[in-house]
């Protein structure tokens, strides 16, 4: 018997005690349709939109950014200025086009907030906000059923604070913490291992397109063709038949049906964060109006995986012609004369084989750490659902 199968038996016997969300949390402004006696208290924070939130950050900071989404960085309390806070909190997105379990947060410290749902214990003698914290991730599903609305949704706060969640004593509460902690911490360990793998892959991918011989110059417009798509009449949140890229650096949904072959480089057009960044499409999948496709002209000149590789690896060429003011863009007309330096065939063959075994070890979720990574998060996910599953107390 575990200890904390010890510590239930002897603390817990006859079950686990549930209560409503709002009995036992305080949130950071009153809902609309939440009954106000369920509300008797609040803690208000300022927030910044999710667009102005990274222009604060700093290296060597010690302020957290807890952004809506799955970034995060830091900031100094000097940037921060009035809208610092402090505190113990667990942050659920007002506004989300992810599943809800990526982008629930747990922060103690400093920070500067976007705009969050910003939840902490009423009564740390009774919950944990790190408990609070594991058991709102167990619930993401449910939590997902709760945001509606067209276009990004929101979520019914209703329905939250009436989520009802078992309340073991104080030392089961924090054993189960420190379980999930420690499978917490060896993913970290490994994400840490993968981002020294991914900067080690990006120092040798640039010295092996430098290094390479009989090169020859070509504008990319004249090596391929560069155009935006349009916006699908149907735009789907959970995995579909095909991806939705648009401007970002990931997926912007899913859709049933594509205006675009695999095999393709994509680069946002417009939008915050993401001009620069340069992705590759295996499969069909459907353009968006603010990404540019580019496609080779002539695959016996330059192959659309070597496009990809050089341009990602100077995308300060692309970045070069990025405007500012408004919503950062970068138009066609300018990308067309970045200059590529484009080697004979066999030696982009080369250099692609080189670059798909290190991008693989990289980002594969099949193989290398990725596969690991995976791997121990499907292990966390069962313990953690298991470790919060209770026998409920009989009246």
């Amino acid at each position: 018997m575990s200890k904390l199968d010890e510590l239930i038996a002897e603390l817990c016997p006859n079950g686990v005690e549930r209560k409503s969300l709002w009995e036992v949390t305080i949130w950071d402004k009153k809902f609309n349709a939440v009954d106000r006696r369920k509300q008797p208290k609040i803690i208000k924070y300022p927030y910044l939109l999710a667009s102005k939130l990274f222009d604060l950050e700093k290296e060597g900071g010690n302020v957290f950014l807890l952004s809506t989404g799955e970034q995060t960085g830091w900031t100094t309390e000097e940037l921060a200025g009035d809208n610092l806070c402090e505190g113990e909190v667990v942050t659920i997105p007002w506004g989300k086009s992810r599943p809800v379990k990526d982008v629930i947060k747990y922060y103690k410290g400093k920070f500067v907030t976007a705009d969050n749902r910003i939840a902490t214990s009423a009564d740390t003698t009774i919950l944990l906000n790190k408990y609070l914290y594991y058991w709102l991730l167990s619930q993401g599903e449910v939590i997902d059923t709760f945001y509606r609305g067209s276009g990004i949704k929101h979520p019914s706060m209703k329905d939250v604070l009436d989520m009802q969640i078992p309340l073991p004593t104080l030392p089961v509460q924090q054993e189960i913490v420190r379980i999930l902690d420690n499978f917490t911490e060896l993913t970290a360990e490994l994400t840490a291992e993968l981002t020294a793998r991914r900067k080690q892959y990006e120092y040798y991918r640039k010295i092996l397109i430098k290094n390479s011989n009989n090169i020859r110059q070509y504008s990319l417009g004249e090596l391929a063709t560069l155009k935006t798509g349009s916006k699908p009449k149907d735009v789907f949140e959970f995995p579909h038949k095909y991806e939705y890229i648009n401007a970002g650096t990931t997926n912007s949904g899913y859709t049933d049906k594509a205006n675009c072959d695999g095999d393709t480089v994509t680069t946002p057009s417009r939008g915050q964060g993401g001009i620069g960044f340069v992705g590759y499409q295996y499969d069909p999948f459907w353009l968006g109006p603010l990404c540019y496709r580019i496609k080779s002209r002539n695959d016996k000149i330059v192959t659309n995986r070597y496009l990809f590789y050089y341009l990602s690896c100077f995308n300060e060429k692309i970045l070069a012609y990025k405007k500012e003011g408004g919503t950062p863009s970068v138009n066609a007309s300018d990308l067309v004369n970045i200059i590529v330096d484009v080697p004979p065939l066999t030696e982009q063959k080369r250099i692609v084989a080189i670059l798909d075994r290190f991008d693989a070890l990289c980002n594969d979720l099949t193989s290398g750490i990725p596969a690991e990574i995976e791997a121990r998060q499907k292990q966390y996910e069962y313990y953690r659902d298991k470790l919060l599953s209770f026998k409920e107390v009989m009246a």
